[in-house]
């Protein structure tokens, strides 16, 4: 199996449009600055591709997705997991619909659904939010995803790899999931993460989860506090930082951090 992060920034994304308006004034540890010099440092949305068994599955949908699948070059997609309904992780939805179609020449498409999966509070907000693309009267003519809806109640199986379902705190928002897939759990977005969830997340090889910045506690995220009081109750052999603010400088913070941590960037591939 192999996971693909498309994106590891948070919502505001890296550089931060904040910080080109101020000239950088404002930039904690000059992370936006430092992108014209070093591009690792430049953060899409977060995002992951799982590939396996010759199939790819798409973790969240962020506006950048378009940007993302161009830059990698990915040609297939064929299923999308959603881990919330917030807009930096649905909002690529439209440009999805050029995977729900089988291109068989230059004016002739086949229709080829792609399901999408994710608690019922998201499925009902992506409903909500892209009403036209279910809306049975909408005109095609502009081009629409094929999308059919997927609301997890528990465990389930794609292509033969299971997912289950780990239910988190973020803020106010109701029904947001990381995913446990073998022996990999990826939470992008969470401030807390209760008992009985913090048990489905035993003897990981690899845990992918939220960083937003080293210091500071935030009020719907993690920081590296809590993940290394995270990591002291599960022990996870291998530990991704993602969602990173640009409060986040990987050759300085990853002195500061657990030997068992890196954080993620764009465009990095992991195999497991």
């Amino acid at each position: 199996m192999e996971i693909l992060f498309l994106g590891t920034g948070t919502s505001h994304g890296v550089p931060v449009i904040d910080c080109i308006m101020t000239d950088y004034k404002f930039c904690p540890k000059s992370v936006c600055k430092l992108v014209e010099t070093n591009p690792k440092h430049s953060r899409t949305r977060s995002s992951i591709l799982i590939s396996f068994n010759d199939k790819n599955i798409l973790i969240d949908c962020g506006p950048d997705f378009r940007t993302q699948v161009l830059r990698e070059k990915i040609k297939n997609i064929d299923a999308i997991l959603f881990t919330h309904r917030h807009s930096d992780h649905i909002d690529g939805i439209p440009d999805t619909r050029s995977y729900c179609s089988i291109i068989k020449s230059r004016t002739e498409y086949i229709d080829n659904p792609l399901n999408i999966y994710g608690s019922k509070e998201t499925i009902d907000a992506i409903s909500q939010t892209f009403a036209y693309i279910f809306d049975p009267n909408t005109f095609v003519g502009g081009g629409i995803p094929s999308l059919v809806k997927n609301v997890i109640l528990d465990k389930f199986s794609l292509f033969g790899l299971d997912f289950t379902p780990i239910l988190v705190e973020h803020g106010n928002c109701t029904g947001c999931f990381g995913y446990r897939f073998g022996n990999v759990a990826y939470i992008p977005d969470v401030k807390s993460i209760s008992p009985q969830e913090i048990e489905k997340l035993y003897n990981l090889d690899l845990l992918i989860v939220d960083c937003l910045r080293m210091e500071r506690l935030h009020s719907t995220h993690f920081v590296y506090e809590d993940i290394e009081k995270l990591i002291a109750k599960i022990n996870p052999k291998q530990v991704l930082g993602t969602h990173l603010c640009h409060g986040i400088h990987y050759e300085e913070d990853e002195k500061l951090i657990d030997s068992r941590m890196k954080f993620a960037f764009d465009g990095m591939k992991v195999l497991v």
